[in-house]
């Protein structure tokens, strides 16, 4: 049994339907990416785990959320809270209001100990500067007195993933946790995620819009298109050989040492509203391999013998 799985997950806000069937499966010790443009439904994802679809007004419409072999499909809010924080972490994708402006940040990280796991404001001050020094926060007992409008974007990230590791989480859910960050520190706040994971052996989803995140640090990944899953599998499969035009088109925006100025070229168009998801593929209008049955027929999600799963009717690659 996995530490979180998630069957056939469709949901409901204010009479849309903007996730449609979505699975996957996650152990710890593992990193799955979900990735997408935005619009795809991968924050609506997070937020289905978190059980926070109420407070946009949306709710389970089909499917299941279960984790460690609890279904929290229908858990009602007094017991969701006592998983969130304490077994489930969440790093949202902007540091910069994610951390409250007047109180000091380590005090921050304190609250997830005490109501979390019970402990004294001394241990857990304690914890929490040895949280910040595995972060390698420099002088960790002197930042930990400062407010949030002192540190610089790096470091409030680096605060915000140690309020989710305080209370020793067994899944950690990092929403698109670079986007507000320049590359050097991505790329330091993404090898850091992925050394916590080795580390202390949770389970990690990456919402990202990034392949070149996904192909650095993620075992598995789920490729989101307009509420629905294009195409799934292990990362170095997916790279050796991307089925989904989708998927292909992603990779292809990765920016390569010897790409030439000027050379990149993006996917024309841009993800449909949810208002108005077209028939058929919902990716058809923007595919460059679209047929026929495409702009009619939904394709089914298929588990070819390559692994992983897919859904299209004019895949790449070898069956």
């Amino acid at each position: 049994m996995s530490l979180l799985e998630v069957r056939d997950l469709s949901i409901n806000i204010h009479g849309i339907r903007p996730l449609d069937g979505i699975s996957f499966a996650l152990d710890k010790g593992e990193i799955l990416g979900i990735v997408g443009e935005s619009g795809s439904g991968k924050s609506l994802t997070a937020l289905s785990v978190m059980g926070l679809l109420p407070l946009i007004g949306g709710r389970i419409e089909r499917g299941s959320v279960s984790f460690d072999g609890q279904d929290l499909t229908h858990l009602p809010e007094n017991d969701f809270r006592k998983l969130r924080g304490k077994r489930i972490a969440f790093i949202t994708q902007n540091p910069m209001t994610s951390l409250d402006p007047v109180m000091r940040v380590g005090a921050q990280i304190d609250q997830m100990a005490t109501l979390h796991l019970g402990l004294d404001p001394k241990a857990a001050q304690a914890r929490s500067i040895e949280i910040m020094e595995k972060l390698r926060i420099p002088e960790a007992a002197t930042i930990y007195h400062h407010y949030p409008h002192q540190l610089s974007g790096g470091m409030k990230q680096r605060i915000v993933i140690a309020m989710a590791l305080a209370a020793d989480p067994d899944l950690i859910i990092a929403d698109e946790p670079t986007t507000a960050l320049d590359v050097t520190i991505q790329a330091q706040i993404v090898d850091l995620l992925a050394e916590l994971v080795r580390e202390r052996g949770v389970a990690l989803i990456l919402i990202t819009h990034d392949m070149g995140v996904v192909a650095q640090i993620c075992d598995r990944v789920v490729v989101l298109y307009a509420g629905r899953i294009a195409e799934s599998n292990r990362v170095d499969a997916i790279f050796a050989a991307p089925r989904h035009p989708y998927t292909s088109a992603l990779i292809r925006c990765i920016p390569r040492e010897d790409t030439a100025p000027g050379s990149l070229v993006g996917i024309p168009g841009a993800v449909p509203s949810v208002a108005h998801y077209p028939s058929g593929c919902r990716f058809h209008p923007r595919c460059d391999r679209r047929g026929e049955p495409c702009s009619a027929v939904v394709p089914a999600l298929a588990r070819p013998t390559s692994g992983g799963e897919l859904a299209c009717h004019f895949p790449g690659g070898a069956a």
